[in-house]
């Protein structure tokens, strides 16, 4: 137990964490045993505490979710993960479908109604969206599509929502397709700006609105760290999923999607070192238009977030603590 004891040390406040934590552990026998190492111990005393806290008193939680389209959909079984374990979370932001799982949450949908988001994704046609013949409008009429099913789900949604009204602090990111300004949403109907946030640029149609023509954020902010922290976020987790580039596509519209996604994930590079902590979901094979994979992309979330959450309450509880130390 010399790591135990050597790290109580470190402020008296810490040994606080350990008495308030060690009768349970005593009475389930956990200290006795010999399978369980003392990082082990030490890490299971300190996280039944930190999770009780509130911010100020510990880092507060931000939560970045990437673009992705339906890879993006791997965000729910991460965030299901998280959830089903406890960890706080206080802050999120979403960028294209990152923005709409993340809305969903935070409006208070359960997971399991997240979850049904992606069961129904066929049913909903949303992959028409994508359709080859739709591509064909695009080329040869000169005329954008219009997302009808994806807008009728957003507006099913989340159409009764304002930022002000949801459950947990959130925001999204579209882009100015007239300026290439980089739109925060944070105020006012949660629905438009989701819509917007997920306009994929050259394909659909900008959105207008307040004088602006809006188009999906990943072109400006692929994975919303910077919003997290601009929320109040002290602490960033980010959830990113990237498309595997030797893959090739084989056609004009899928080739547009690639470069897009290209750009967002050279955009994410930098995004990610200014995380505290990144999970990187094996989703490269499911493409943006694969709605009818969802499932299997959340599944890859889970397999993720579950490989590395041991890590994950690591590095926080390091940081928690050390937030504590600075104020005495």
């Amino acid at each position: 137990m010399k790591i135990v004891s050597d790290f109580l040390k470190i402020h008296p406040l810490i040994a606080s964490f350990f008495l308030s934590c060690a009768t349970f552990l005593f009475s389930t026998g956990v200290l006795f045993s010999t399978e369980i190492s003392d990082d082990e111990i030490l890490t299971d005393i300190l996280w039944a505490k930190v999770i009780n806290l509130s911010p100020p008193d510990r880092p507060a939680v931000g939560l970045a979710l990437s673009g992705g389209g339906a890879r993006g959909f791997a965000h729910v079984g991460v965030l299901d993960v998280l959830v089903s374990h406890g960890f706080p979370i206080d802050y999120i932001a979403g960028t294209s479908m990152g923005a709409v799982v993340g809305a969903l949450y935070s409006s208070g949908m359960n997971m399991e109604g997240i979850w049904n988001f992606g069961r129904e994704a066929a049913s909903r046609k949303i992959s028409k969206d994508f359709s080859g013949l739709k591509a064909i409008n695009l080329i040869f009429r000169d005329k954008l599509m219009s997302p009808k099913y994806i807008t009728e789900f957003i507006e099913e949604s989340l159409g009764n929502y304002t930022f002000e009204n949801l459950k947990y602090p959130f925001a999204c990111v579209a882009m100015d397709f007239k300026t290439g300004e980089k739109i925060i949403f944070n105020s006012g109907p949660v629905d438009i700006a989701v819509r917007a946030s997920a306009n994929l640029p050259g394909i659909f149609k900008p959105i207008k609105y307040r004088h602006r023509y809006l188009v999906d954020g990943g072109v400006v902010d692929f994975l919303p760290v910077d919003v997290a922290k601009l929320l109040g976020a002290q602490w960033v987790l980010a959830s990113v999923t990237e498309s595997d580039p030797e893959v090739l596509p084989k056609n004009v519209l899928l080739s547009l999607m690639q470069v897009i996604d290209i750009r967002g994930s050279l955009l994410s590079a930098q995004a990610q070192e200014e995380a505290d902590f990144v999970f990187r979901p094996s989703v490269g094979s499911v493409k943006t238009a694969d709605f009818n994979k969802c499932i299997e992309a959340g599944d890859m979330g889970v397999i993720e977030a579950n490989s590395k959450l041991k890590k994950l309450k690591r590095a926080y509880i390091t940081d928690a603590v050390h937030l504590i130390m600075r104020k005495f």
